[in-house]
Parts: structure tokens; C-alpha cells; sequence
């Protein structure tokens, strides 16, 4: 597979998520207050929650729905109710263009 543009970085709000879909895969694309780009799995691994939806802090995403934060870089859930991480992708940006492999996954840790 090869990077796939998901969206203008220009669309892109600061300390914001949009949800896109790549290849059938769900993520959470969100440009953080130090301008970096990061896409994670869109579905909170504590319910089928979108994370999108959710709430940006830093380099955290939030669930709306039971408040489980994940850490951007790695996945990693950072409070209860969530234990499980959800998946991490690379991010390419060229231009304005985002583009990102889903098959591509950044390493959890």
C-alpha cells in the first residue's frame, strides 16, 4: 500500500480532530499546539466511541464519552476505563497534502 492523502493540512484546526477513513480503516487525525500532525485509530478500545469526537490536550486525545485519554505518539490509553492502546499511524506531509498509510503503523511504546 502507499500513503493516501486524507486531507489539506490547511483544514486542519489547531487542538482539533477530523475523522478519516482510509482503506476502511477509521482514524483520528489532529494537528497539536506545537503544529505536529498525528493520526490514531478513530475507536475508543473501551466502547465503540469515536475519538474524534473526542477532546485534544497537548499531545492527548480524550473520549468524550467515559473520559479515557490517549496519548498521540504512542496509543496508549493514560487513564481508566481504557486499557487496551489504540493503533498509531505514520504521517507524511507533502505540501499541503496529509497523507497516511494505514499499513503503516508507528511502534507502540
Amino acid at each position: 500500500m502507499t500513503a493516501q492523502r486524507v486531507c489539506a493540512l490547511s483544514e486542519l484546526e489547531q487542538d482539533a480532530a477530523i475523522r478519516v477513513e482510509v482503506d476502511g480503516v477509521a482514524m483520528a487525525v489532529v494537528l497539536d499546539s506545537a503544529g505536529e500532525v498525528h493520526a490514531i485509530g478513530d475507536t475508543c478500545t473501551h466502547g465503540d466511541i469515536s475519538l474524534a469526537e473526542g477532546f485534544v490536550d497537548g499531545d492527548t486525545l480524550e473520549c468524550w464519552a467515559h473520559g479515557s485519554a490517549f496519548s498521540l505518539r504512542t496509543g496508549q490509553p493514560l487513564n481508566l476505563p481504557a486499557y487496551e492502546p489504540v493503533p498509531v499511524f505514520a504521517v507524511v506531509i507533502d505540501g499541503d497534502d496529509v497523507l497516511i498509510d494505514p499499513a503503516v503503523k508507528k511502534p507502540v511504546g
